[in-house]
């Protein structure tokens, strides 16, 4: 394990202990698959992996105008795997698909006829997959484990590749970048690689809550009084939180640590998924509004509000049909 420049560099064993006692309160249900196409393998060597970590930062702060770098971790071609931005942050990865997701950028041209990825590198690949899908309970398919070929540049919609999208994470991806061939390639290994991983102990989520305020801390005790946790990050404007208890309007984010939120500065939210094949977002509560976008079938929300049939997703003026979702 080494740390520069504010990343750390992992092995893959390093890596899963670290995410095994990584705390986070946002929600997340989907997992980002990219790769950078440049850096490409021509630019690796087996030390300058932070290098090209903070080179990948400088270019989405200086020329992108992020806040940071936009991916939360990436793969290199010796199966090391660098820290990036928070991951109590939504990753700056798919236009329109960013929230509630984690974003991974694996170092390579993969397209075909470039680069030819290691066997390390593969291997690290399917590994942190299962990892990550294990620690969050994201279930092994299309739905949440999705490429950024997936979705259209402009719009942020899912359009499985039919037309304005990246090749990301390349059209040699592990056999391809369309649906089928995640399903038929890469799925597969990771399911593999989770079969082979002690199950999850079951937790009891009881309700979800938003938070409203731009940060909000942890801290220790449910009362204002009480010591930040050390081991927790402020929580970010619009992270959806698990809520584990209530006590006298604090919330316990945590179902192993006495980790809690002030209610004051959170909303309840529902969870809901999407059961028509395409649902439009509209930037107001009936049919006249515009279009903004849309969501696939089996896509999660999180509803903030309800209003003459009409569901508000999350903190932004996005609005959907009540009767194409269906609440959990």
């Amino acid at each position: 394990m080494k740390t520069k420049y504010g990343f750390t560099l992992f092995s893959i064993d390093e890596f899963e202990n670290y995410i095994k006692n990584l705390k986070v309160g946002r929600t997340v249900l989907y997992l980002q698959q990219h790769h950078t196409y440049s850096p490409n393998y021509n630019l690796c060597t087996n030390s300058n992996q932070l290098e090209l970590q903070k080179g990948m930062k400088n270019h989405h702060v200086n020329t992108n105008g992020w806040s940071d770098i936009g991916q939360h971790f990436s793969t290199f071609p010796d199966g090391s795997i660098a820290t990036g931005r928070s991951i109590e942050n939504s990753p700056a990865c798919i236009y329109g698909f960013n929230s509630n997701a984690i974003c991974i950028e694996n170092v390579g041209n993969f397209d075909s006829g470039n680069d030819v990825m290691t066997l390390l590198q593969k291997d690290t690949i399917v590994k942190m997959t299962a990892i990550l899908c294990k620690k969050f309970n994201i279930p092994i398919t299309s739905d949440r484990i999705v490429y950024h070929h997936w979705f259209n540049l402009s719009s942020g919609e899912r359009n499985n590749g039919t037309g304005g999208n990246k090749s990301c994470p390349g059209t040699a991806f592990f056999g391809g970048n369309k649906v089928a061939d995640c399903e038929n390639n890469f799925l597969p290994l990771v399911q593999n690689a989770i079969n082979r991983m002690p199950s999850p102990t079951p937790i009891s989520i009881l309700e979800y809550r938003i938070i409203t305020a731009n940060e909000l801390n942890v801290r220790t005790l449910p009362s204002a009084s009480s010591a930040k946790a050390s081991d927790r990050v402020a929580i970010p404007l619009g992270s959806v939180l698990r809520i584990f208890e209530e006590k006298n309007g604090w919330y316990k984010i945590s179902s192993s640590s006495s980790h809690w939120i002030s209610g004051r500065y959170t909303q309840k939210v529902i969870r809901a998924t999407v059961n028509a094949d395409t649902l439009n977002i509209r930037n107001g509560a009936g049919i006249d509004f515009s279009i903004v976008g849309s969501l696939v079938k089996g896509t999660e929300i999180f509803i903030t509000e309800e209003k003459n049939g009409w569901c508000k997703i999350g903190l932004e003026t996005k609005w959907v049909k009540n009767t194409f979702v269906t609440k959990n």
